[in-house]
């Protein structure tokens, strides 16, 4: 399925502030030499992968600190083609669900290869008992980022009207979710995948069918009632991107030169879940203030 055509570069006003002045000025630099030489955004995202796995077999010997060093480097590397897919997808208009999956898949992979080459490290300092640590953060951090990009996704969906996050939708109406002749298993737990992303965003199906009912009964108030969301939810979004990558990698490389990878990831379970909390809670109380303000504005 391909998607239809949208800015390339992401939405500035929500973007996190080292994307936004470093890392996608960097990968937009490569993304027409990408387009030039027929390159496909699957490919730069596998080949930002390979640096992403590099940097884990680099922090496994993060005593050393050119190597806690060289897996910065190789992260960042990773994080500059990682917004480099995107991008050349958007520019060439070859966005596709099978490309945001494989996106997923390979920052996924990216973090394990580090979060496993720490662990093999730590394992032989502190034993085995590392690796219930390393994974209880590793679960923490899914969730996390999950509930992160939904955040982004859903304010791109209804803010911007961005048909590129056109699933949202469908994923917000659990009565048509299931049980339809005609769909595949992959559709299935797709949808289900989907909806796990909603319960750990904290967004709710009743907001989006509300304000799905609000455009559709008042068309002429369309671009009021989008413009009212972005006032409200864009710096709620700016807040959660104290949960993106960005943040993980310069986190893994201080305590890594440091020689305390642990506490990484002991912030990771405590107090990046601790944020998310508060982040939530807040969360609801914008949801409130939306339809007050939509209420108090309606003719």
């Amino acid at each position: 399925m391909t998607g239809t055509a949208e800015p390339v570069r992401r939405t500035t006003e929500i973007e996190e502030v080292t994307n936004l002045h470093f890392i996608h000025p960097l990968a937009a630099r490569l993304v027409p030499l990408f387009a030039a030489l027929g390159i496909s955004a699957n490919i730069v995202s596998v080949a930002g992968m390979v640096f992403g796995v590099l940097a884990g077999l680099a922090y496994n010997h993060y005593l050393d600190p050119r190597w806690a060093i060289a897996g910065f480097v190789l992260m960042i590397a990773w994080h500059i083609l990682d917004g480099a897919d995107g991008q050349l997808a958007r520019l060439t208009n070859s966005q596709s669900e099978t490309g945001k999956i494989l996106d997923g898949i390979c920052d996924y992979v990216t973090f394990i290869a580090v979060y496993v080459g720490l662990a093999i490290a730590l394992a032989g300092q502190y034993g085995n008992e590392v690796w219930l640590l390393v994974g209880g953060a590793g679960i923490c951090h899914a969730v996390q980022a999950a509930a992160y990009e939904l955040q982004r996704q859903e304010y791109n969906f209804w803010g911007l009207e961005r048909k590129s996050a056109a699933f949202l939708e469908l994923a917000a109406r659990p009565r048509h979710a299931g049980g339809s002749p005609g769909l595949r298993v992959s559709d299935l737990l797709y949808r289900a995948y989907t909806r796990l992303q909603f319960v750990a965003a904290g967004i709710t199906p009743e907001f989006h069918e509300r304000l799905g009912r609000a455009l559709q009964a008042q068309p002429e108030r369309a671009a009021a009632i989008r413009q009212h969301y972005r006032e409200i939810f864009a710096p709620s979004v700016r807040r959660w991107s104290v949960m993106s990558s960005n943040y993980r990698t310069f986190g893994i490389f201080l305590c890594a030169v440091l020689g305390a990878p642990r506490i990484y990831f002991w912030y990771e379970i405590v107090g990046l879940s601790g944020i998310m909390a508060i982040l939530l809670y807040q969360r609801r109380a914008r949801y409130a203030l939306f339809f007050q303000g939509l209420e108090a504005t309606a003719p």
